[in-house]
């Protein structure tokens, strides 16, 4: 149970974060949107293995991102998997973008649809 407390702290810092990088301007450059994008990736990684980490203590065992986003969504810790597995192939996508105009897409995805996700999440998996 600590572990998982220790996980859902430093996602819920690491979604603050990315909520701040998604109030900046991106007229700012190139420079905000590269940064939130590897914000994203960050908090989408401590959410998977926070939704691991509680599948795993109820007694699921579940190794993948992919696998645990289908358990979690069995286990209704998530709402909607295919928003998840979408925020997944986004997470690979981020790491080989070269393209301004593909990172751009990604970015408009991360402010209209995968914080909201990460979000909810973070509100389902409250754990005293």
């Amino acid at each position: 149970m600590d572990r998982i407390k220790q996980i859902q702290e430093d996602f819920a810092r690491a979604l603050e974060r990315l909520n701040q990088a998604l109030k900046e301007d991106i007229s700012k450059g190139s420079i905000i949107v590269d940064g939130t994008i590897q914000r994203f990736e960050f908090t989408f990684e401590l959410a998977w293995k926070l939704a691991r980490a509680v599948l795993k203590y109820n007694g699921i065992d579940a190794d993948t991102p992919r696998l645990v986003i289908k358990e979690a969504f069995k286990a209704k810790l998530i709402k909607k998997g295919d928003d998840w597995i979408d925020m997944l192939e986004d997470r690979n996508k981020t790491s080989h973008i070269y393209d301004e105009t593909q990172a751009l897409a990604i970015y408009k995805k991360i402010k209209e649809n995968h914080f909201k996700a990460l979000e909810e999440f973070s509100k389902a998996v409250k754990i005293k």
